[in-house]
């Protein structure tokens, strides 16, 4: 019996198909309690004022703010780098904009999809 499993590591989704494995101890399959479902990677959502709002990949420190309330920014230009298990991640704005608001400042804790800034 094949089960597909949808399944998260480091932001990144997988899907897995597990087989029932016959050992000479006996049939060996995964446990009820993994979830079969998972939800979506976080994707930037737009905000009330109709831009976007760049939000964090995964959780997190804030280590820098590279943009100010009032700046241009290009698709792909780096916004803030986010400090993860000791490692540093650039996060980038999705889409060309104007940096409208800041919701978080250095050395500030992120969850994964907490807003960061938002662009308009």
């Amino acid at each position: 019996m094949k089960k597909i499993y949808k399944i998260k590591v480091n932001g990144k989704a997988y899907e897995v198909e597990l087989q029932e494995v016959t050992t000479v101890e006996g049939t060996v399959e995964a446990p009820a309690t993994l979830g079969e479902t998972t939800p979506a990677p976080a994707t930037p959502k737009k905000s009330m004022v109709g831009g976007e709002t760049v939000t964090a990949p995964m959780p997190g420190t804030i280590v820098d703010i590279k943009v100010r309330v009032g700046d241009s920014v290009a698709k792909g230009q780096l916004v803030a780098v986010l400090e993860a298990m000791k490692m540093e991640t650039e996060i980038l704005a999705p889409d060309a904009g104007t940096v409208t608001e800041i919701h978080v400042g250095k050395g500030a804790a992120v969850n994964l999809g907490d807003a960061i800034v938002s662009l308009g």
